[in-house]
């Protein structure tokens, strides 16, 4: 029959659609009531037999199959009307066709919940001029609803073209007001105005990654910490990080006063170095005691066996924005040499890299709060008289947030790193690393010494009889005996010797040796035994440890120290003054009471210097 040329299909027998019966709950309950009662009487109408019937019971005579539906409504209605229902034939079939459309629910009383206009009844043109006013401000910074309103009633005097439009009654506007700013931050913060308007009009796509390194993000926020700069002046800093999607693993973070192009070269250098334990640190938080496989990665570099817990990541791919000091040349350069892809974000599409804009959120709440100093996120939130407390300074900072990193923001607990399996189960981004480690067989062939070297900064300077002078700080070394004064041999330059220095390490810098094999000859700060700045690089030690694992324990009473200590604030040496101490701290923290002197020593008013005012001739 399918085969025959004349076959054709002319109607198929459609099943209804399944009623929202779910709807039900939006109802009142004595509505919900009344249309289950007409449901009951509707189904015996229906077929005979009312719902929760015995099995094997048989329709009564007026409902049998021998009657029709119509028959069958009129004995039902009767049957009402004699209950003491006010019940017509007609009222029963129209029921029942109201059943057998919709179902339950369209026996319910629509009125209780009966919808109405989004924006009542005001006019279409009002409502697009509201909206067209509230657009224009997305940019601009932030009015009142009083002028919104305004502006509204000026675009509809633009577009009646001479024709007198107003608004309607005070109370109306403003209601329109609250439904059309409801989630636009249209009265609120100009920044997340900004963001809620450029954000995605189409659904998030899902990114799929499975290795590390494989897509990684890096930003730049401020933090919200005062600390101490150079000339004992007080200021703010900038945080600088980079985040692996795959394991959430904060790779390395720096503080700048300023983030500059440089800054975010020597960033990514140090994700691709490992991690040195530093002075101060507990064991628990070395690479051996973690649950990171250190044993499986001696072979790419055995630096790893007594290097901090934190991953080595070399990144495939970089998301970033816009901003200056990412899409820079040096940058660039600095990601063509570690072939690493670089991938700019959409302009105004800051949930691009969600990830690290709220890892940044986290470090300022898990980690800023906790020390003296703290502003908060805005004015609202900042104490008084901030800059008289004993802050800590830039270097000792970046130590304390370095150690926090590896004990906390490693070792912690991540909503977005599940087990798909088991949902319930959180895991930490050393976990994480762990477990992608054993599933993808990633090898992270960490950056070698000297090409750590090569991403730092470059300078250009004379080697004296004393060494080389870089930011008031004197570097010697006994291998610069034949550099001494001497020419580098580079006419372009003036003769001086190429200089790279790490700007977050003020312990060594890096010599290029231009009249030999163009090795690196390293030199110290000549007082780095005299100030104990726990920047000090040490060297690796090649011996691996058989320490056992750092229970969860240990790593949690490193975390408490680690904030107790910080939140203590640096130690006044005897004979030193608030506001003018060496960068020197002990893990030993006694209260002292805050100085009443001026926070800005240099910025203090000299009273005996006088100020000569002369009139000038004429």
């Amino acid at each position: 029959m399918f085969e025959a040329d004349d076959f054709e299909v002319v109607d198929t027998p459609a099943r209804m659609p399944l009623p929202a019966a779910s709807l039900l709950e939006t109802f009142p309950e004595p509505v919900v009531e009344r249309a289950l009662w007409w449901a009951g009487h509707i189904l015996e109408v229906l077929h005979g037999l009312p719902p929760g019937a015995d099995s094997g019971t048989l329709p009564r005579h007026e409902y049998g199959s021998d009657r029709s539906l119509s028959a069958r409504q009129r004995v039902k209605a009767a049957e009402l009307a004699a209950a003491g229902h006010k019940v017509t034939a007609s009222t029963v079939a129209h029921r029942r066709r109201r059943y057998q459309q919709l179902g339950v629910i369209g026996l319910a009383d629509h009125r209780p919940v009966r919808r109405t206009p989004q924006f009542g009844e005001v006019d279409e043109t009002v409502v697009d001029a509201v909206r067209r006013a509230i657009d224009e401000g997305v940019n601009r910074s932030t009015r009142t609803g009083s002028y919104i309103l305004w502006r509204a009633e000026e675009i509809l005097k633009e577009d009646a073209e001479g024709r007198e439009v107003k608004l309607p009654s005070r109370a109306t506007p403003y209601r329109l007001l609250t439904k059309l700013t409801a989630g636009t931050h249209a009265l609120g913060s100009a920044e997340t105005r900004r963001s809620k308007a450029n954000g995605a009009t189409t659904p998030h796509g899902q990114l799929h990654v499975f290795a590390p390194g494989e897509v990684m993000q890096i930003d730049s926020a401020p933090l919200d910490v005062l600390v101490l700069l150079d000339n004992e002046v007080t200021g703010k800093v900038e945080l600088t990080a980079m985040i692996d999607v795959a394991t959430r693993t904060l790779t390395a973070a720096v503080l700048r006063p300023t983030t500059k192009s440089v800054d975010t070269s020597v960033l990514l250098a140090r994700s691709v170095t490992p991690e040195p334990m530093r002075p101060g640190w507990t064991d628990a938080l070395k690479m051996s005691r973690s649950v990171l496989p250190h044993r499986r990665l001696l072979a790419p570099d055995e630096r790893l066996a007594h290097a901090a817990a934190r991953p080595v990541i070399v990144p495939e791919v970089i998301v970033c924005d816009h901003g200056s000091v990412f899409i820079s040349r040096n940058f660039r350069s600095s990601c063509r040499f570690l072939e690493i892809d670089f991938q700019p974000t959409h302009k105004g599409s800051g949930f691009e890299k969600g990830h690290i804009e709220k890892m940044l959120g986290s470090v300022a709440t898990l980690f800023a709060q906790f020390l003296p100093g703290c502003t908060g996120r805005n004015s609202d939130r900042c104490g008084r008289h901030l800059e008289r407390e004993r802050l800590w300074s830039l270097l000792e900072l970046q130590e304390l947030l370095d150690e926090w990193i590896v004990a906390k923001g490693q070792n912690r607990p991540h909503d977005g790193l599940r087990d798909p399996s088991h949902p319930g189960r959180l895991f930490t981004p050393n976990e994480k690393y762990a477990t992608l480690i054993e599933a993808c067989g990633y090898v992270p062939v960490a950056l070698s010494g000297d090409g750590y070297v090569e991403l730092l900064p470059a300078d250009w300077r004379a080697v004296n009889e004393y060494g080389i002078l870089i930011k008031n700080r004197t570097h010697d070394s006994p291998e610069l005996g034949r550099m001494r004064r001497q020419d580098s041999g580079i006419v372009v330059k003036r003769g001086l010797w190429e200089v790279h220095h790490d700007p977050y390490d003020v312990s060594r810098i890096r010599v290029r040796d231009h009249r030999g094999d163009n090795s690196w000859v390293q030199a110290t700060w000549k007082h780095l035994d005299r100030v104990p700045v726990p920047f000090g690089d040490l060297a690796w030690d090649h011996v691996s440890g058989e320490l056992p694992r750092a229970t969860e324990t240990e790593i949690a009473d490193a975390v408490a120290a680690l904030l107790t200590r910080a939140h203590a604030a640096p130690e006044l040496k005897q004979g030193s003054k608030p506001g003018k101490r060496d960068g020197g701290w002990s893990p030993a923290r006694k209260p002292q009471v805050p100085s009443l002197r001026h926070p800005f020593p240099a910025l203090r008013r000299n009273p005996s210097r006088k100020t000569a005012r002369t009139r000038s001739p004429r």
